[in-house]
């Protein structure tokens, strides 16, 4: 007996965990750094949750409007080519079903199989068909405004909130170090855990989101202590 074969692939997480680790990582490393740069300009902690708290809220906006913008931007150009490649099916059948075993053909399939596999995907789905394998547009990869906006904003509302509870938490007289610390152990779990999901290798995706972030907070701390004169 045959065994079933189970093989899994991580194509249809594209979208979202996209948007998502996008979200998380920017929450983490905005709010991280505005928070860095006010704590070290001697701001007080009112000041500083409140300053974290608009950067959160203002952030997962601005976020989630510019991933709906720019997803949507994609979703229509998909939908212009599908409309485009649908009227041209209704109108020169025969030179769409060549056009799709030419695909074929350059793929490895001889000419004759090509024709045949053209002929046979042609009446099961033909739009889907050239859809795939002329225009790249798959169902898994299809752009789903509203779903990226959506992870994107909670993503970084939740990334957010992680340097924020670090910086009510933190004493006054290591508050700027023990935001970046706990921010960068933040993010190198976030990086790790994309990478993992993504399939690629944790200590890279860990890395290159802290050594990123360090720089980004590093700058932001010396431009409060700078305007600040702060000696926190």
């Amino acid at each position: 007996m045959l065994k079933h074969h189970h093989e899994i692939h991580r194509t249809d997480r594209i979208g979202w965990l996209r948007a998502a680790v996008l979200g998380a990582n920017d929450g983490i490393v905005s709010t991280a750094s505005l928070i860095v740069g006010i704590a070290a300009a001697n701001m007080d902690q009112a000041g500083i949750v409140l300053a974290g708290i608009a950067g959160l809220v203002g952030g997962a906006m601005s976020m989630g409007a510019g991933e709906y913008i720019s997803v949507s931007s994609q979703a229509d150009t998909e939908a212009a080519d599908l409309a485009v490649e649908r009227d041209e099916l209704d109108r020169h059948p025969q030179h769409e079903l060549k056009e799709l075993a030419g695909i074929y053909v350059k793929r490895g399939l001889d000419a004759e199989l090509a024709q045949r596999v053209a002929e046979q995907l042609t009446a099961h789905d033909a739009l889907g068909a050239h859809a795939r394998d002329e225009l790249g547009i798959t169902h898994e990869l299809r752009a789903r405004p509203l779903l990226a906006a959506l992870a994107s904003a909670a993503a970084f509302s939740v990334g957010a909130a992680l340097p924020l509870l670090s910086a009510v938490l933190a004493p006054a007289s290591g508050r700027v170090a023990t935001i970046m610390l706990s921010s960068l152990v933040f993010l190198a779990a976030l990086g790790a855990v994309a990478a993992r999901t993504g399939g690629a290798p944790m200590l890279r995706g860990a890395w290159r989101v802290v050594f990123w972030s360090a720089l980004a907070m590093a700058v932001t701390a010396v431009v409060g202590y700078w305007f600040g004169g702060s000696t926190v």
